[in-house]
């Protein structure tokens, strides 16, 4: 049992969680454009005051580690090692994709998730993180949330996880998945979006089983190397 903030900044949405023993006590997020550098500090600084927790009473802080954005993933790893070095505190890293999950099966037990019963019984859930065109960072689970397949950059065509989409329903979700929606024709889309409270359960499995990271070496986890796009301008 543990008093946990959680990070995630991801994709476009930044977004923070403070959870005690694995339930939300607070959460702030945005999807006003990729300032999360400015925005993580002042959402921390915000859910500790709403809740009156000091960052000495930190048990750890968790951060979904991606794939995602190489910049916004920096920001919230360099944010998070920051103040666990600062309150030598541990470390916990969260699969982004495995966060993304959690969220959609939080939304479904709300009642809030646009699915048929029937169809959620034999639910493949696949997250999908924007790679840019058709590529997408994507991974599927059953709908407890096992993963069953292993996270991958996939450029998505007509026969894309047809494997996933005989055996069940696929349901697609994430910042990626609109672009596939027509593509993969049989595939259900849902409005799911990446947030730090699909981090929080997770964040206390991974605590209560000591899941810690080296803070001296941990480094988010792209999935694909970062590339440099020259300028096309001339230079004076």
């Amino acid at each position: 049992m543990a008093l946990i903030l959680s990070i995630e900044t991801g994709t476009d949405i930044c977004s923070v969680a403070l959870a005690n023993d694995g339930e939300l006590m607070a959460l702030r997020e945005s999807d006003e454009g990729r300032d999360h550098a400015k925005k993580v500090a002042v959402f921390v600084d915000e859910l500790l005051k709403e809740t009156g927790v000091q960052p000495d009473d930190l048990d750890a802080i968790a951060v979904g580690k991606g794939p995602g954005s190489y910049t916004g993933l920096r920001i919230g790893v360099s944010f998070a090692k920051g103040m666990c070095y600062a309150l030598n505190i541990p470390l916990i890293a969260i699969g982004s994709l495995d966060a993304l999950t959690e969220v959609a099966r939080e939304d479904y037990d709300a009642g809030i998730l646009d699915i048929e019963d029937e169809d959620w019984a034999k639910a493949r859930l696949c997250p999908m993180v924007d790679a840019r065109r058709m590529e997408v960072y994507a991974q599927v689970f059953n709908n407890e949330g096992v993963a069953l397949s292993d996270v991958a950059a996939e450029v998505v065509e007509t026969e894309s996880f047809k494997k996933w989409r005989e055996e069940g329903k696929l349901v697609i979700f994430g910042n990626g998945a609109a672009k596939c929606s027509e593509v993969l024709g049989d595939a259900l889309l849902v409005n799911v979006a990446p947030s730090a409270r699909g981090i929080v359960r997770l964040a206390e499995e991974a605590f209560n089983n000591s899941k810690f990271e080296d803070l001296a070496y941990f480094e988010p986890f792209y999935l694909k190397d970062f590339i440099v796009i020259p300028s096309k301008k001339k230079l004076l």
